[in-house]
């Protein structure tokens, strides 16, 4: 396996989202609590911050970073990987059908059938995922969205998901492909350039690294799909913290470092 898949990765890591602070030339980004930012006049605002809950510029950078290591264009970041994966949930209508793999994590398998599937009246189907024509027959005019996780949590199942994002996309160019790439992180694998249109990261693993952050992020590349998301992530308010915003870019600075180290035979 390679230990440096990605050019500037480490540099990335560092910098990504990061510029140093104008009014103090601080280098790492501050942490904004305010709840409240300054109008000119209603509607009117001064620096493109309005409330907490829809923006925060701690918030902003981190999101921005980890955006720009998993070669995205957007990322948008939430209190918790199961706030993330509700989020993206909400992309759909009742009746819509997400396929997803068997070996899927059991917080999301919880979510998926005992919360999404009775209470918004989706149908959640989970199957292997390793033949790509049964995969390519299941698909229905119902189906909406398709979550990977590769590989699973805890198991490591792997899944190909280049050849599952392009077949999906060939029955429907409209399906949503979400791949949770927590176990392998940005370092080793960016999802979005084998054709996910959704990258999902449980935080609270190996993107802050030090057991002290529960967090969730979401990272696309298309603007229509982050608009969505965004008034989704605004209304429904599980956003992540200034503080673990903080706390998880903090803590990803190390990660090209880390994941080396976790790779390596011993």
């Amino acid at each position: 396996m390679s230990l440096a898949p990605f050019q500037h990765f480490a540099t990335d890591a560092i910098h990504a989202g990061q510029p140093p602070d104008p009014r103090t030339g601080a280098v790492v980004v501050p942490i904004s609590l305010a709840t409240t930012f300054y109008q000119e006049s209603p509607g009117k605002m001064q620096t493109g911050y309005e409330y907490g809950r829809t923006n925060n510029p701690t918030r902003q950078a981190y999101e921005e970073c980890i955006a720009k290591l998993e070669n995205g264009k957007h990322g948008l970041a939430f209190s918790s990987g199961m706030a993330a994966t509700t989020t993206l949930v909400h992309l759909l209508r009742p009746g819509d059908e997400i396929i997803g793999v068997d070996d899927i994590y059991g917080g999301t398998n919880r979510y998926f059938n005992r919360v999404a599937a009775p209470f918004s009246n989706l149908i959640i189907t989970l199957s292997p995922l390793n033949d790509i024509d049964a995969f390519k027959n299941q698909i229905s005019e119902k189906t909406k969205m398709i979550w990977l996780e590769t590989p699973t949590n805890p198991t490591l199942k792997v899944i190909d998901i280049q050849s599952i994002a392009t077949a999906a996309h060939e029955v429907n160019p409209n399906i949503i492909v979400v791949v949770d790439n927590t176990f392998l992180s940005p370092y080793f694998q960016r999802p979005l350039d084998l054709g996910a249109d959704v990258v999902l990261h449980s935080v609270s693993k190996y993107i802050n690294g030090h057991s002290d952050v529960i967090g969730g992020i979401v990272i696309v590349k298309s603007d229509e799909l982050n608009t969505r998301l965004r008034f989704l992530q605004n209304g429904i308010g599980a956003v992540q913290s200034p503080f673990d915003s903080f706390l998880a870019m903090r803590g990803v600075k190390t990660l090209a470092v880390r994941m080396k180290q976790h790779a390596e035979m011993h």
